[in-house]
């Protein structure tokens, strides 16, 4: 998907909240973002795999799987210029430019071959976006679908805080808001819902009383 195809004004909203923000995203989120570095350590890249993070944000975490898993080959997606623009001279400075691959599109529908030159990949994941995405449903829909056989699409967001008092629920919503963060109240159903359309096994874990869910979905070889 071209820039000009992209969702305007999504992604002009997307670039307003992280101007600035990107700057200091990374020393702040630390502290609530909270299981990323499991779901990096789940993914178990095959030797030479490929590696698609849907909203990469600041390269955070590509970063992260890229030292993890030195072999594989690297892609990032995301709808922010802002926040691309802080990514690649965060790779440039961690000498991964020529490993990890970025282009700014809509995880709601983009063509991997159109933005990377790639059909599809071993693993697809997506870290406390889908809370942010407008019709994250197809997300999940088109992380599946760029998905090689045998492959697996890993999510990590908030969950509902389920085990949690309710006035640290409401602070945690209420500060949410103010980054145009909903967490996904159907995560779990939609998951489980695509996984049976596609034939594929699901894996769900709740962490740290709620306050995260995770899970993985394995497509059949």
């Amino acid at each position: 998907m071209s820039t000009t195809e992209l969702p305007a004004s999504h992604a002009q909203l997307m670039d307003g909240v992280y101007r600035w923000q990107r700057h200091i995203y990374d020393l702040t989120r630390k502290y609530y973002l909270l299981g990323r570095d499991r779901l990096i350590a789940g993914l178990d890249v095959p030797a030479g795999g490929t590696v698609l993070e849907l909203g990469c944000g600041t390269g955070r975490n590509i970063i992260l799987a890229a030292r993890r898993y030195p072999g594989a080959r690297l892609f990032g997606l995301d709808i922010s210029a802002e926040m691309l623009e802080t990514a690649t001279a965060a790779l440039a400075r961690e000498g991964l430019s020529g490993r990890v691959t970025l282009a700014r599109g809509d995880a709601t529908n983009f063509d991997a071959k159109a933005l990377f030159g790639v059909e599809s990949f071993d693993r697809v994941f997506v870290s406390y976006s889908l809370s942010m995405i407008p019709g994250w449903e197809k997300t999940v829909s088109a992380a599946l679908a760029a998905l090689s056989p045998g492959g697996s699409l890993h999510v990590v967001d908030f969950g509902q805080q389920e085990a949690l008092p309710s006035w640290f629920r409401k602070l945690l919503r209420g500060w949410l808001k103010k980054f145009h963060v909903e967490p996904r109240e159907v995560l779990r159903d939609v998951l489980e819902s695509e996984s049976a359309r596609v034939g594929a096994s699901l894996r769900f874990r709740t962490l740290y009383r709620g306050y995260s869910w995770l899970a993985v979905i394995k497509i059949a070889i």
